[in-house]
Formats: C-alpha cells, structure tokens, sequence
C-alpha cells in the first residue's frame, strides 16, 4: 500500500490580513494541506489560526518581510504565499528566504517593477528546484488569460484596453489603497500607437459602460502588463489600463490629489495611505458594494478580418477585491494535488487558464459576459 502523503505546508505571509483570510478560508477546508499564518505579530497570527476552521489543524509563526531569512526556514514550509502588499519598492526578501529554505514561492503583486523584475532570481530558483511565480493575480495572471484565449480565434491582437472599478476601498487596508496611489500623478508608460508613450497615473478621464452596472470613471493606471505583453503578443499596437473608483468623491479627488502631485504641490500620494483609508470610510455610504471589470481585445481573425471580443466582469457584494486572490489559492491546490511548477523565477502566466477562473468566479458573487 503506498504511503500516504503529508499535507503541503503552506505558510500565507500576511495570513491575518483581509486578503491573507480570504486565502486561508478558501484553503482551509482541503485535507491536503496544512497552513501556517504567518506576520509580524504572533498574536494576531495564533488568533487568526485558531478562528480557522481547517481540515488540518492551522498553526502560526512570526515573520517579518525586514526579519531574518531564518524565520522563513523555521516555518518549514513547502509553499510560500506573500500576502503582504504594498510591493512597490519591496524587495525580493521573501522569494529569496523561500528560496534558500527549499519552499515555492507566489504572490498577489500588481506591482509593474516587482512583478517584472522577478526574473533576477530564476538562476537562484532553479538551483534550489522551486518555483518561483509573482503577479498572480489579476494583473497580469487574468488580463492574459483572456487576450490568450482570443489567440484561439484571432491571428493577431493588435488592441488590448482594459480596467477596473474598485467598490468601496475603506476595507482593502492601507497596503492595497498604497499600490493604487503610487501611481497617481506620476509618469510611466503605455503602448500607444505602436509606440511606449509616456502618460500620467489616473489621468485622461473617460467614461465606460458596463454592463449591469452602468457608466464608470477611469484614470490611466500603471500595471506590469504593458512591460510583458508586447513581447506576449506581437502586433500590439495600442496597450491601455485603466482603474476607477466607484464612488464619484474618492474618483475625482483621487484625480485632484494626482493632479496636485504631478506639479509638485503634493509629494508622492501612497505615503498618506492609513490616511485617505480613513477619509474614504467617510463616503462608504455612497457605495454598493460592486466593483467591475471590462476588456477590449481586438485584432484579427484567421481570415484578416478584423475582429474584436468584448469581456465585462461584475462583482457584487463586496467581493471583487478578492478575485485577485484566485490564481495563488489555485496555485496551492494544484500543488497540494501533486502538480509541480517547474523551476525557476517567472511573473504568472500561462499558469491559470480563463476556464480555470469562470470555474472559480463561482465562489463569489460574480457575473462574467462576453461578446
């Protein structure tokens, strides 16, 4: 009789935090793996482990991302999830110290360096025999996964537009409103006319319907996917994202604020970050709970002809902050199953398939169109 195997150890960083709870409820109840919640503060983490009701017993530990590598080891885990944003300008302490402990390693970053950049430590990773996959989340994991099931019925892409309507933002925490606003007001680049072009975080509003929930607003945002996707896709010409607020105060002060810091009247926004969480608790009460998503993709098909296909997301009931969480719960499952990643450093792509998130959309108070 073959042996039964132990659970997979994974150890959420962060896993006291609202996005770290999300994944360890979701990962809770599967008897092939074992978590440990893990952060700075061990009480918050013993807490958050005993109010889980898991399948394998939760334990905690004590991490710090500016800690000892060793603190890492001693959790003894076989995968990694860093939960704990911002990831502007963090560095790759948490990957490496996974590394060097023989675990596998994934995130929930959207930051454009960070996610871009983890490629340095793919010598590192193979070496070690681990994976190493940032950004999975819905930048770049989702948009990807949509342009690459065009390609099934498209030859070329040639546009790629999309972005997001964040509902209420008071209960994403200081970390997620922080990787939003360090862009506002500052310069980075987007495909525009075949060529990388230099714009301004949340500015050039426009107006997108949605459908089921109307018009929204949107500013320019900076992802790392308009550093991946032209070598991705070769034809793209035009690579826009866009993001908004659902609450028209918090949108458009969020566009004063950025307007403020691009003339130097204000410095960069994400440090007031614990700040304007608790200025945008004050409007909660103008919004409904319900985030969105759209995406143009259009090109051609097998034929030349042009052809355009048309996606809208709709998260109700406060559940579209977690939609960024689905590729590492995926990713821990598979694991947990048995499926190895191959080695090495890379950001999440072809990893999760558009099937693999409608089948998870399911969990949550989501409706997905296309056309």
């Amino acid at each position: 009789m073959a042996e039964a195997r132990a659970p997979l150890r994974v150890a959420i960083i962060g896993g006291y935090g609202n996005f770290g709870q999300h994944v360890a409820r979701s990962l809770a109840g599967d008897p092939a793996i074992r978590l440990i919640l893990a952060g700075r503060s061990l009480e918050k983490a013993r807490a958050a482990a005993a109010a889980l009701d898991a399948a394998n017993p939760a334990e905690a530990g004590a991490y710090d991302l500016a800690g000892p590598p060793e603190a890492l080891a001693a959790l003894r885990p076989d995968l990694v999830i860093n939960m704990v944003g911002p990831y502007n300008g963090q560095s790759y302490a948490v990957a490496e110290a996974a590394i060097a402990c023989g675990a596998h390693y994934c995130d929930i970053a959207d930051a454009r360096d960070f996610v871009t950049g983890i490629g340095m430590l793919d010598h590192k990773a193979k070496a070690a025999g681990v994976a190493v996959i940032a950004g999975a989340s819905s930048i770049p994991a989702l948009t990807a996964a949509y342009a690459d099931a065009a390609l099934e019925e498209m030859h070329t892409i040639r546009v790629l537009d999309y972005g997001i309507s964040g509902a209420e933002q008071s209960n994403a925490g200081a970390g997620t409103v922080a990787a939003v606003l360090s862009f506002v007001g500052q310069r980075f680049s987007q495909r525009i006319g075949g060529r990388m072009t230099q714009v301004t975080g949340w500015g050039d509003q426009r107006r997108v319907h949605i459908p089921g929930i109307g018009a929204r607003w949107f500013g320019r945002a900076n992802a790392p996917d308009l550093d991946l996707f032209a070598a991705r896709y070769p034809g793209l010409e035009e690579h826009t994202f866009w993001a908004g607020h659902a609450i028209l105060p918090m949108h458009f002060g969020t566009a004063l604020m950025g307007w403020l810091t691009q003339r130097g009247l204000l410095p960069r926004l994400d440090r007031f970050a614990p700040q304007l969480v608790r200025i945008a608790s004050l409007f909660n009460w103008l919004g409904t709970g319900t985030s969105g998503f759209f995406m143009t993709i259009a090109g051609e098909g097998a034929d030349g002809a042009p052809a355009t296909r048309r996606h809208w997301i709709v998260a109700r009931s406060g559940h579209g902050p977690f939609i960024p969480c689905i590729p590492v719960i995926l990713i821990a499952r598979a694991m947990a199953a048995g499926h190895r990643y191959d080695p090495g450093a890379r950001p999440c792509l072809d990893i999760v398939s558009l099937s693999d998130f409608r089948a998870a959309f399911a969990d949550f108070d989501v409706t997905e169109t296309s056309a």
